[in-house]
C-alpha cells in the first residue's frame, strides 16, 4: 500500500470522509480519484453551463418576450443553473488543492448553500413545467385559469423563497476546520453534529426531491398516456411525437442527474451513521463522489432541452450563432414543451380568447 494509492487516513465510524472529521478506528480511504474527478468535471460543467445558460438568459430577456407560463419557468430554470455554475470556480480550486479552503468560513457556507439551493430550485421548476404541461394536455380549461404568466412568476418567486427557507439550517451546519496545513470546507457539518445533519438532510430530500419527483412522474405518465391515444387526424402528428420524445428526454435527464445523486448520498450518510465496515464505506464513498458531478451536469443539459423543444428559441439561437445578432423579439409562447393537436378533445375552445389569461387557440403548452 503506497501513499499515492491510499493517501488519506480517515477512520471507521460515522465520519470517514476527510472533509467531515475523524473518529476512533483507522480506515484507509482512497481519495486520490476525487482530486482529479471533481476539479475536471466541475471545470467542464462551468465552461459548458456558463456558455449555454448566459446566451439563454439573454435570449429570454431580450428576444423571446412576452413570456407564457412555460417560458417563465424555463427562464427561472436557466437563472438557477447560471447561479450554480458561478459557484464552481471556488470548488474547482478546493479539490484541485486537495481539500484546502482559503476563502473563509462565510464563503464556505454560502457555496455549499448555493449548491443545494439551485439544485432543488431546478427540480421544482422542472416539476412546475411538468404540471403545467399535464394541465395543458389533459385539462386545458384549468391551464387557462392557472397558466397566466403573472401567476407563474409568483409561483417561481415562492419556489425561490421556500427552498431558501428550508435550507437556512444548512448555513449553521456547514463550517470549516483546520487539518494540519489545510482548512477543510465541510460538505455536511462537524463530526459531533453529523447525526442531526442526517435527519435534516433526509427531511429536505423527502420534501424537495421525493415529492417533486413523484409529481413529475405522475404528470408525465398521464400526459404520455393522453398523447398516445389514437385521435382522428392527429395520430401521426409530428407535434405529438415530438412531445412524447420530449417527455422521454426530460425524464432521462431527471433520472441521470438527480436520482443517482440522492440515492447514493442517502446510502453514504447511512453507512457512516451506522458505522459500516471499512470496505463498504470505501465502495459507497467512491460511488457517491462519482454521482456528484452528475447532479452538476443538469446545468448543461437544461439548455439542450430548450433547444430541442422550443421552435422560437431554436430559431433565435441559430440566428445568434450565424450572424451574432438574433431576429427581432418574438413571443415565447411557442417555447412550450408540447402542442395540442387541432382535433384533440383537449383543444382550446373559443372562449379561451376571452379569458383573463392571454392564450391563443393555437398556443403550445
Amino acid at each position: 500500500m503506497t501513499s499515492t494509492e491510499f493517501s488519506l487516513l480517515t477512520t471507521l465510524g460515522p465520519y470517514p470522509d476527510p472533509e467531515d472529521g475523524e473518529v476512533e478506528l483507522d480506515c484507509w480511504f482512497n481519495e486520490e480519484f476525487k482530486f482529479i474527478l471533481l476539479p475536471v468535471s466541475y471545470a467542464v460543467v462551468f465552461a459548458l453551463g456558463l456558455g449555454l445558460n448566459v446566451p439563454t438568459i439573454w435570449l429570454f430577456l431580450f428576444r423571446l418576450r412576452p413570456w407564457d407560463a412555460t417560458a417563465t419557468y424555463m427562464f427561472h430554470l436557466a437563472l438557477s443553473d447560471t447561479l450554480y455554475v458561478l459557484s464552481l470556480p471556488t470548488l474547482i480550486y478546493y479539490y484541485a488543492a486537495r481539500n484546502h479552503w482559503p476563502f473563509g468560513t462565510g464563503l464556505c457556507k454560502f457555496i455549499r448553500f448555493l449548491f443545494y439551493w439551485n439544485l432543488y430550485c431546478s427540480i421544482l421548476f422542472l416539476t412546475c413545467i411538468s404540471v403545467y404541461r399535464y394541465l395543458g394536455i389533459c385539462h386545458p380549461l384549468r391551464a387557462l385559469r392557472w397558466g397566466c404568466p403573472h401567476l407563474a412568476s409568483l409561483l417561481c418567486l415562492v419556489v425561490w423563497l421556500v427552498v431558501a427557507g428550508c435550507l437556512v439550517p444548512n448555513l449553521f451546519f456547514v463550517t470549516t476546520s483546520p487539518r494540519g496545513d489545510t482548512v477543510l470546507c465541510h460538505d455536511t457539518t462537524r463530526p459531533e453534529e453529523f447525526d442531526h445533519y442526517v435527519h435534516f438532510s433526509s427531511a429536505i430530500m423527502g420534501l424537495l426531491f421525493g415529492v417533486p419527483c413523484l409529481v413529475t412522474l405522475v404528470c408525465y405518465g398521464l400526459t404520455a398516456r393522453r398523447l398516445c391515444r389514437p385521435l382522428p387526424g392527429a395520430a401521426r402528428s409530428p407535434s405529438r411525437l415530438r412531445s412524447l420524445r420530449t417527455i422521454v428526454v426530460v425524464l432521462t435527464v431527471f433520472a441521470v442527474c438527480f436520482i443517482p445523486f440522492h440515492i447514493t448520498r442517502t446510502i453514504y450518510y447511512l453507512a457512516r451513521l451506522l458505522e459500516a465496515d471499512c470496505w463498504v464505506l470505501n465502495i459507497v464513498n467512491v460511488v457517491y463522489k462519482v454521482t456528484r458531478p452528475l447532479a452538476s451536469a443538469n446545468s448543461c443539459l437544461d439548455p439542450v432541452l430548450y433547444f430541442l423543444t422550443g421552435d422560437k428559441y431554436r430559431h433565435q439561437l441559430r440566428q445568434l450563432c450565424r450572424s451574432g445578432w438574433p431576429q427581432p423579439p418574438t413571443a415565447a409562447s411557442s417555447l412550450a414543451l408540447v402542442s395540442l393537436p387541432e382535433d384533440s378533445s383537449c383543444r382550446w375552445t373559443a372562449s379561451s380568447q376571452d379569458s383573463g389569461c392571454r392564450t391563443p387557440q393555437t398556443e403550445r403548452l
